[in-house]
């Protein structure tokens, strides 16, 4: 009868090699550090230690390299990183003009990255009409509106 047992050393080094190629899909170490402690528990069954073991040593070598060396490893990864917001994060707080007049059913303002975009009016503020020309602030980006503030009201 076959022992399973006898085979964990290939389990093991399956495992490593499913790690590493999630990890290299993935880049965020999480995989990394856990083939790493499948080394560890690759090496214990190499010396011939119990099998439970080996899943212990493993768990305790990859959670341990999780807390401590993932850390840093993303923090390198990310030195350098442009941290200028982009997409709607960049919207956020943008300064605009209103082009034509905001009503309850909408209106559009033309943001200062110069991008023209159809507005709401927050529903915090008493103003229900925001004439032509005049100063808004983008308070949330909901889809393909922004829902503005008049810059008079806004607090930032």
């Amino acid at each position: 009868m076959i022992d399973i047992t006898d085979y964990l050393w290939i389990i093991w080094l399956s495992f490593i090699v499913i790690c590493v190629i999630i990890e290299l899909l993935t880049l965020e170490f999480t995989f990394l550090m856990i083939a790493f402690g499948s080394i560890a528990g690759l090496g214990a069954e190499l010396l011939g230690w119990e099998w439970w073991v080996q899943i212990l040593l493993a768990a305790i070598v990859s959670v341990l390299l999780l807390f401590t060396i993932r850390p840093l490893l993303l923090k390198k990864l990310r030195t350098g990183e442009d941290p200028t917001p982009s997409n709607i994060a960049a919207l956020l707080g943008m300064r605009g003009r209103v082009v034509s007049p905001i009503i309850e059913t909408g209106g559009l303002v033309k943001l200062a990255n110069g991008e023209t975009w159809t507005a709401r009016i927050a529903s915090s503020t008493e103003q229900r009409i925001i004439e032509t020309g005049e100063g808004v602030l983008v308070t949330v980006v909901d889809g393909a509106t922004v829902v503005v503030v008049p810059v008079e009201r806004a607090t930032v």
